[in-house]
């Protein structure tokens, strides 16, 4: 009750936010129907509801999206996120394979309204997306409800704790959990989660791979835009950090003067800023959106556009994962591990400790303190191609090693969907 109370009385604080990021993306002002559930045109009842908050749970959630419309094609698949980034994510790679809709504000009302529109034969959340409501109104509707992927901080755990009859409520109405690891399903039962609603499947996050058709993609770009310069990535870039990897970049190139930089800013919002930050740096720089070919004088492309990060690891020779420099908590290294490539993170990488250990024990990634160390770290590697080589088939490696999480996941969803 108290919690339905919070929710009703943020609701102008929340119209306000949408508004404010309105300013720098428009896409938050459309579409607020479908946030108090809403959906537009006609939705096929019987269908696989898939909830992702944002892009990092989106890519995660990529591979098993992949995998239930090839296993169950007759059957409508409906993911939900609840940011614009997230759902261009989706349309950029299903097109119109998939339904997408925003996920509605979690009041007992507004998510009734939204599960009789969709009306899913089984609903996924990913992570930990414990919505209360939509939890309690699924499970009254008779509809399995899966926590996939699912991972529980020791921090989160503690504050759940404070508020444990109320979890323990929410956790008595969903089916199951499939945990990614054994810490996080021993943190689930200490909330009071029983054993039969319990199992432990892996990190979705290894599942990654590299197709033929983007191999050749990146084969070929590689020929168009550098065949004969060494190109770094710094990828997933929050402010702040641009202009120390600029300054990177600046030093770098005194060194090996026909290196090329792809920034790829983790938001779209910040495309422009970050090109100008470029430019008032004094580089000669692209962006990537203009299609043009970086020339000899080109030293940095600007990564502006939606769904092409994998493409872009596959051109480099290293790559800086973003979010790490500044307290950001760091983002998913995977995707560059997957095209074997040396990876570099900063000390911030809370949100990515327990691959951030497996990469870094198998020197497939290399920690970094700050700029200086940066520097340092990412000419060795274009030194010594041989330490360059190893450390990106050590990254490949850790991935390859830690996969199958998807295939258990599948076996446990299969009898909410013969």
């Amino acid at each position: 009750m108290l919690y339905n109370i919070f929710i009703l009385l943020i609701q102008p604080l929340v119209w306000i936010r949408l508004l404010w990021r309105s300013k720098k993306v428009p896409a938050y002002r459309q579409r607020w129907k479908e946030r108090y559930g809403f959906c537009r045109g006609k939705i096929k009842p019987g269908g696989i509801m898939i909830h992702s908050v944002s892009v990092g749970e989106t890519l995660a959630a990529i591979p098993l999206i992949k995998a239930l419309v090839k296993l169950y094609p007759s059957l409508p698949l409906i993911v939900t996120t609840m940011t614009p980034t997230g759902s261009d994510q989706v349309k950029s790679v299903f097109e119109k394979n998939i339904y997408h809709v925003y996920l509605p504000y979690d009041l007992p009302i507004i998510m009734s309204r939204f599960l009789r529109k969709v009306n899913p034969k089984l609903v996924i959340l990913m992570e930990t997306e414990l919505w209360p409501n939509l939890i309690k109104k699924t499970y009254q509707r008779g509809i399995p409800l899966v926590v996939a992927n699912a991972r529980l901080s020791t921090r989160t755990s503690l504050i759940y704790k404070k508020f444990n009859f109320f979890i323990s409520q929410i956790l008595s109405c969903i089916t199951l959990i499939a945990a990614q690891s054994k810490e996080d399903a021993a943190r689930f039962l200490e909330l009071g989660l029983k054993k039969n609603q319990l199992a432990i499947t892996g990190n979705l996050k290894f599942e990654i791979s590299i197709t033929p058709e983007l191999a050749l993609q990146a084969i070929t770009l590689r020929r168009q835009w550098a065949p004969h310069r060494p190109i770094w990535i710094a990828a997933s870039t929050h402010k702040g950090e641009e202009l120390l990897l600029l300054k990177v970049h600046r030093k770098l190139l005194s060194r090996f003067s026909n290196l090329l930089l792809i920034l790829v800013p983790r938001h779209p919002e910040r495309f422009l800023e970050v090109s100008k930050i470029t430019m008032k740096a004094g580089f000669n720089y692209i962006m990537r959106s203009s299609n043009k070919i970086p020339t000899s004088k080109t030293q940095v492309v600007i990564g502006d556009t939606m769904g092409e990060l994998m493409l872009l690891y596959g051109i480099v020779d290293l790559a800086f994962i973003g979010g790490s420099l500044v307290n950001h908590g760091g983002h998913n290294p995977l995707e560059a591990a997957a095209n074997a490539i040396p990876i570099l993170m900063g000390p911030n990488i809370l949100n990515f400790v327990d691959i951030c250990k497996k990469l870094e024990k198998s020197n497939g990634l290399i920690p970094v303190i700050n700029a200086t160390t940066l520097v340092s770290s990412i000419s060795a590697l274009l030194i010594d191609k041989k330490h360059r080589l190893y450390s990106g088939s050590q990254a490949l490696k850790v991935l390859q090693q830690n996969q199958g999480a998807l295939q258990r996941l599948l076996i446990l969803l299969k009898p909410y969907l013969s």
